[in-house]
């Protein structure tokens, strides 16, 4: 047994006040969540008067003199305490925080009920000396776990310690003879004696192999996972100073003070493991000012090593979400499994808009610190949104880079079509026009057949010019969509070589811009009809989409129309996208060809 006192004396005060929550009804509110402002104010006062209700034979001297280890250890049990119930109220879902708290509780029992005289309270207080150990063990053994026993080892190694300290101690007050002991039933100072030294061999040796499990997975843990584990090691140092006590208690016979008090003084080693760890959380959170600071310019492998360095842990991984459902991949592009297959890796989705887009993957045992995740998430995600956004707008960029560049290529061979057929067509006609205007000022009084029939051609080569010249300007700006969109249309029917029929159906007059735009899109696509599709019928539809005009042509020629493939519906996209519209083009093989337009009418 782990006892205060020298080998012969029973009684050592090791608890607090218990009378508002003994260690079961603890133990029974692991699943709790969301507990009230109240709820965490009567534990703490509860916690504070069991401090005071242990060290009240401290406070207020009496005839019993209260030993200064005595004192030391009681005020450990209060640091247990506060220590258990902050990690309680920061994560409500895992069972350490009262583990530990309820290890502080064990430290007070004892020492509050052996301050009544009555010999209920006095065997009372020997038999829960030692209540604080199997919970102390338990939480050293599941700080990985969320508080909770998993394998058998665990469970045998904590049945161990209750085995030596609760059943034993009551097995060993059967035999061992003391005023108030209301237990001891079979008086026998050689038995109390074997059984007292068995409690103290079975003890030291789970302690010891408390320490060798605790360094094993020290050993084979990553490096958040060591950080996790640190209150393991404090407490695994302690339980072999508490091995090597019981070994000399055994060897010697006597107590080794020095010992013991190394042995009580590491157990506070447990709780301050404890605060460096949160004091290194509230540092890590201080390094987000200067992760959200770098956002903006943080891209790729760039932002999984900052996102790493934020969290501590150098194996993060950053698992962009692939499109349809593909799986997930790192910013290499190598496949990422999500979730992933080792049970000590945990997954935290980062969304935009409700969709996901990536996931971190990351040490479970952060999971310790959700306030830090949840603010390393938050951070990919605008990041990521960031990233998302400048790659659209270099595609955006790129597009109306393209786009300028068509345009400019197309005004320029506009421009050339028309210095051409001016010069090939209305200008020569007006040449020769002119020439002959000439001649019939030469002969009109000499010869005037002759001039008769000059005229005649003159009249001829001029309404073939104007007719050129109506051409041309019909191209620059048809002068049929005065009349308005459905009249310009019935005229491109009308001089389609392709039987083509108009069903208008637009609710009111269009903006001149959407007309414009919708009557090239027409033309250019009963001209593409004519030339390439084979096609006997062609339908031109005009409507309306909420605040959207439609405009589609379709035809029942051999299809294969490519979008990209000419610069005519590369020029007609260029347009309709100018005023914020999109062009479709439909053309399976064999099967006719639909180009729609959708142009914003607000």
């Amino acid at each position: 047994m782990i006892r205060l006192a020298s080998w012969d004396v029973v009684a050592s005060p090791f608890a607090s006040r218990s009378d508002h929550a003994p260690a079961a009804r603890i133990m029974g509110r692991f699943a709790a969540h969301d507990r009230r402002l109240g709820f965490w104010l009567a534990l703490w006062a509860a916690a504070i008067a069991g401090e005071f209700g242990a060290l009240v034979p401290v406070i207020f001297p009496g005839d019993e003199r209260v030993e200064t280890v005595q004192v030391i250890y009681r005020l450990i049990g209060g640091s247990f305490a506060a220590c258990g119930l902050i990690a309680w109220r920061r994560r409500p879902d895992s069972r350490s925080g009262q583990l530990m708290a309820a290890a502080g509780v064990g430290f007070f029992v004892s020492a509050i009920l052996s301050q009544f005289d009555p010999p209920l309270a006095q065997t009372a207080s020997i038999v829960l000396q030692e209540l604080w150990a199997p919970f102390f063990v338990a939480l050293l053994l599941t700080l990985l776990t969320g508080g909770r026993l998993e394998s058998r080892v665990d469970w045998l190694l904590v049945g161990a310690f209750v085995l030596a300290l609760w059943i034993m101690q009551v097995v060993w007050l059967l035999f061992y003879e003391q005023d108030g002991n209301l237990l001891a039933a079979f008086p026998n100072a050689d038995i109390a004696d074997a059984v007292d030294k068995g409690q103290r061999s079975l003890a030291g040796l789970a302690s010891v192999a408390v320490a060798f499990v605790v360094a094993l997975r020290w050993r084979a843990a990553s490096r958040p996972r060591r950080r996790a584990l640190l209150p393991s090691v404090a407490g695994s140092v302690a339980l072999l100073l508490f091995a090597a006590l019981l070994t000399n208690d055994i060897v010697t016979g006597s107590r080794s003070q020095t010992v013991l008090w190394l042995a009580i003084c590491s157990l506070v080693s447990v709780p301050a493991a404890f605060l460096i760890g949160l004091l290194r959380s509230r540092l890590a959170r201080g390094g987000l000012a200067d992760l959200f600071r770098d956002l903006n310019t943080t891209r790729g492998g760039a932002l999984q090593t900052a996102l790493a360095k934020t969290l501590g842990d150098p194996a993060l991984v950053v698992a962009y979400r692939l499109p349809e459902s593909l799986g997930y991949a790192d910013a290499d592009g190598r496949p990422v499994l999500v979730p992933p297959v080792a049970a000590d890796r945990a997954t935290a989705v980062v969304e935009s808009d409700g969709r996901e887009i990536a996931t971190l993957v990351y040490d479970a045992s952060l999971d310790d610190d959700p306030e830090l995740v949840d603010a390393v998430r938050a951070a990919a995600s605008i990041a990521l949104e960031n990233e998302r956004l400048h790659a659209e707008a270099q595609g955006r960029l790129a597009e109306v880079q393209a786009s300028r560049e068509r345009i400019v290529a197309a005004g320029d061979a506009e421009r050339r079509r028309l210095e051409r057929n001016l010069h090939d067509g209305a200008q020569q006609r007006l040449v020769a026009l002119s020439l002959q205007l000439r001649m019939l000022q030469g002969r009109i009084q000499s010869d005037p057949a002759t001039a008769e029939q000059l005229v005649s051609t003159a009249s001829d080569q001029l309404a073939q010019s104007l007719e050129e010249l109506r051409e041309l300007a019909r191209g620059i700006h048809p002068a049929v969509l005065d009349h308005g969109l459905a009249a310009a249309l019935e005229s491109l029917a009308s001089r389609s070589p392709v039987a083509t029929t108009v069903a208008y159906e637009a609710r009111g007059p269009l903006p001149e811009a959407v007309e414009l735009a919708a009557y090239f899109v027409a033309s250019e696509a009963l001209a593409n009809v004519a030339k390439y599709a084979e096609a006997t019928s062609v339908t031109v539809r005009v409507s309306h989409a909420g605040a959207s005009a439609i405009i589609e042509i379709a035809d029942d020629g051999v299809g294969g129309a490519d979008e990209a493939g000419g610069s005519g519906l590369r020029g007609l996209a260029d347009r309709v996208a100018a005023l914020d519209g999109r062009l479709r083009v439909v053309s399976p093989p064999g099967q006719g060809t639909t180009v729609t337009a959708e142009l914003p009418c607000g």
